[in-house]
Parts: structure tokens; C-alpha cells; sequence
């Protein structure tokens, strides 16, 4: 396959500009819900134990179900989006979001939570369908900024998720914050389904359910055993065990990918420089961005006896991390522009930049309040600007009829990155600790640790996308 080859687009769906906007909003609102949903229950995790009647063990799987669900639906609704609709699949993990939001809000037994959460894991292929979509159907001149705006949802709706949970946690039940998601959902599966065409150039074909079976169950032995290293231990043999099942179940899924007509996951596509480099930045991008909402809320709440917290509620905890989310959203159009002028490699090196600027300054300028806020915002708006350059990055050395699977494996590696993330930062802080009373803290080296391996992450990401050559297209050239 040549470059030219990849390159040809596919005939946009023109819109007049005030339904483009439509469509944008409505769109962009499904991926901002879906975001905001991965990451609104952390700060209650701790009171949801006594709520629930119900152990932390059983409760943190209100989060691991989600993860698993969301590795396992991105890549597999995002190859059946580029199929048989990217719109279809779209009002589908939507969907999937509403009814999860609804089971979650009316109920407390926890066996029904987590099959919500599980179900609410599902949506997670709204982004990047979304950015598939909106590629192929707005008119040209408003793709790049509308694909920077939805790939930034994801930190954005992670960084509203925080101060609106602790909010919500100091004044009313946490039955709310499902409500919330619900009736957001709900607001953009009507709007998509009234305004958003469906995207031309579906492929057909037939559905490969070995290679379905094979990945999802690769990555929930991979994902599983990183998501539950701070319960089980890293000593605990069923770590090492699932680990070894995943490496031997994806070898095997890779094996059958390359000897079908129709592979779930288009290997030799997916093995072009531009995209193995890309997706690696990703990975990083994803470790430093959830390693700062890990080491933001919780660093402000700590106790000042730590020498390092400022003793905090949860919502001045949450609301640390709102500058960010703002940097992202206000900084989607500037790296559209960026993108269009300086290429998507060079875009996304600066966004890396400045990721690993905010770091820096996380470590070495940390006596008031206000400062963490401002490196944790300047990590947010690095953040903003690299994840708007991902999708275009993708768009532009991927054949057109695999534009949404390409992006769905974008999102994973992403997510796979909070996964390393979470199980990484958590070891690190769990390992470093001071004694207050009773309690054990992380201790303020701890943090400066996760932070420097942070910095270091987006300065590895900086130079691996240099390696990409800029090609003269747009964001949305398919």
C-alpha cells in the first residue's frame, strides 16, 4: 500500500455551517459524558464502602469493570463502525452510556453497580467514532478544530469529573452523579440521532468474532492484573500468571490477524512507522495525564502535617484540577491551527513539551496551593494540545475505510497508559510513605518520583513523534 493509497479521502457530507456547529455540539457533548464518566467516581470511592454496606475490594471493581469493558468495546466497535456505520456504532456506545447511567442511578446493591459501570464501559468508543464521524461528514474547513475539540474530551471530561464528584459528595447522594451522566447521554443520542448524518464509504464485510474472543480476552488478562496490583501486591502469582495468559493470547490474536481476509485489526496498517509512533506517544501521553489527577487531589488533601498537603475537602481537591480541563478546552483551537501550520509531529512534540514543563514545575515549586494548580494546568494544557494532534496524526496514515477502528486502537493505547499509570503510581506512592498517627501517606519524595518518571515520559513522547515525517494534509483529510 503506498502513501497515496492512505492518503486518498473519502467525499465528505458537506453541512451548512450552523448544522455543522450542531452536529459538533452534539457530538462532542456524548464524548465529553463518556469521559466525564471514567473518572467520576474516584473521589468517592472511600465513602461509597459504608454507603454500600459493602467491602473496598467489591467497591473498586466499580472501576475495573469499567476499564475492562471500555479496552475490550474500543477496538471491536470502532473496527464495526468503519463496517457498517460509524454513526450506527456511535448512537450505540451512547446508548450503552444512558441505559449504564440509568441501572447505576436507581439502584445500590452492588452486584447491579458494577454491571451498570460494566455497561457504562462500553461508551468509551463514543470518542473516538466520534472523531471518525465528524472527520467524514463536516465540511473541511471546520474538521481539524471539531477532531481537536472531541479527542480533547477525554481529559476534559476527566478534569470536570473531579470537583463535580466532590461536590456532589459534600451535598447530596452519589446516586446524583449517575443522573447527571444520564441525562447529558441522553440529550446527545437524540441530538445525534436527529442531526449527525451517517458517514459514507462503510466497508461490509464479516465480523471477526475469533479475533473479537481473542482480544478482548488478551486484554482483560493484561488490564486486570495492572488495575488490581495495589489490592493484590505485586508478589501475588495471579499478577505474573494473567500477565502470561495476556502475552500468549495477544501473540496468538497477531498470529490470526495476519492469515484472514477480513482482520479485526489491520496489522500491516497498524505496523507503519508514523502509526507505531504515535500510538507509543499515546501510551505516555495516557500515563502522565492520569498520574496527574492521581497526584493532584490527593496531594492537596493531604493532611499539612505531611509537609506537603494543604488538608483540603474534596471539592477544593477536584476543583485543583478544573484550571486544567479549561486549558484544554480553550487550547483545542489554537493546536487545530498548529496543526494545520506546523504539522501534527511538531504539535504534538510541543504538547509534550510542556507536559514535562508542568512537571518540573510540580516538583521543584510546591509551597502554595496556587502553584500545584499551576503546573497541574500547564500539564492539562500540554495534555490538550498533544491528544488534539493524535487523531490527525492517525487520520493521515490510515487507509479511509479504517479511520475508526485506527482511532478506537488510539483510544486503547491511551487508556492502556492510565492502566501503567494506576498501577505504577500507585506502587510508587504505596511504597513511599510517612506515619501520621495511624495512617501512612504518601510521602512528599513519593510524589516527586511519579512526577519526574512523568516528565520523563513526555520528553521520551516528544522525540519518538519528531520521528514521523510531516505530511501535508489536513486533520481531516479523510
Amino acid at each position: 500500500m503506498t502513501d497515496q493509497d492512505v492518503a486518498a479521502p473519502q467525499p465528505p457530507v458537506r453541512a451548512s455551517s450552523r448544522r455543522a456547529t450542531l452536529e459538533l455540539v452534539f457530538v462532542g457533548l456524548g464524548a465529553l459524558v463518556v469521559a466525564l464518566s471514567q473518572s467520576l467516581l474516584i473521589p468517592v470511592l472511600s465513602i461509597l464502602p459504608a454507603e454500600l454496606d459493602t467491602s473496598a475490594g467489591n467497591v473498586n471493581w466499580l472501576l475495573t469493570s469499567t476499564l475492562l469493558a471500555a479496552a475490550v468495546s474500543v477496538p471491536i466497535m470502532g473496527r464495526l463502525g468503519d463496517m457498517f456505520g460509524k454513526r450506527r456504532l456511535l448512537l450505540v456506545a451512547v446508548g450503552a452510556l444512558v441505559v449504564g447511567s440509568l441501572l447505576t442511578a436507581v439502584t445500590d446493591n452492588i452486584g447491579l453497580l458494577i454491571a451498570g459501570r460494566a455497561i457504562q464501559g462500553c461508551a468509551a468508543a463514543a470518542i473516538p467514532l466520534g472523531i471518525s464521524l465528524l472527520a467524514a461528514v463536516l465540511p473541511r474547513e471546520k474538521v481539524g478544530s471539531a477532531i481537536a475539540l472531541v479527542s480533547a474530551m477525554l481529559g476534559i471530561g476527566g478534569a470536570l469529573g473531579l470537583p463535580i464528584a466532590g461536590l456532589v459528595a459534600e451535598n447530596a447522594d452519589f446516586h446524583v452523579l449517575f443522573w447527571i451522566t444520564f441525562g447529558a447521554g441522553l440529550i446527545a443520542f437524540v441530538g445525534i440521532l436527529a442531526i449527525v448524518p451517517e458517514a459514507p464509504g462503510r466497508s461490509g464485510g464479516r465480523v471477526d468474532l475469533v479475533g473479537s474472543v481473542l482480544l478482548a480476552a488478551g486484554l482483560i488478562c493484561l488490564l486486570l492484573p495492572l488495575s488490581q496490583s495495589s489490592a493484590w501486591g505485586w508478589g501475588d502469582s495471579r499478577i505474573w500468571i494473567l500477565l502470561a495468559i495476556a502475552a500468549v493470547l495477544i501473540a496468538v490474536f497477531g498470529f490470526s490477524q495476519m492469515r484472514i481476509k477480513d482482520p479485526l485489526v489491520d496489522l500491516r496498517a497498524l505496523g507503519r512507522r508514523p502509526i507505531v509512533l504515535t500510538n507509543l506517544a499515546s501510551i505516555l501521553f495516557g500515563f502522565a495525564l492520569f498520574a496527574s489527577f492521581i497526584g493532584t487531589a490527593s496531594y492537596v488533601e493531604a493532611p499539612e502535617s505531611t509537609g506537603y498537603g494543604f488538608g483540603s475537602s474534596l471539592l477544593v481537591g477536584g476543583l485543583a484540577m478544573l484550571p486544567g480541563g479549561i486549558a484544554m478546552l480553550l487550547l483545542s483551537p489554537v493546536a487545530a491551527r498548529l496543526i494545520e501550520r506546523r504539522g501534527a509531529p511538531q504539535t504534538l512534540a510541543l504538547g509534550a513539551v510542556i507536559v514535562a514543563a508542568g512537571f518540573l514545575m510540580r516538583i521543584v515549586v510546591h509551597d502554595s496551593l496556587w502553584q500545584v494548580i499551576v503546573g497541574s494546568a500547564i500539564v492539562g494544557a500540554g495534555t490538550g494540545v498533544g491528544y488534539a494532534a493524535m487523531p490527525a496524526l492517525i487520520n493521515a496514515h490510515t487507509p479511509g475505510n479504517e479511520i475508526a477502528a485506527a482511532n478506537g486502537l488510539n483510544s486503547l493505547f491511551r487508556s492502556l497508559g492510565s492502566s501503567l499509570a494506576s498501577a505504577i503510581g500507585g506502587s510508587i506512592l504505596a511504597a513511599n510513605t510517612v506515619i501520621l498517627g495511624d495512617i501512612a501517606a504518601p510521602s512528599l519524595s513519593a510524589y516527586q518520583q511519579l512526577f519526574a518518571i512523568c516528565g520523563g515520559a513526555a520528553v521520551v513522547a516528544a522525540v519518538l513523534v519528531l520521528l514521523i515525517p510531516h505530511r501535508p494534509t489536513s486533520p481531516g483529510s479523510h
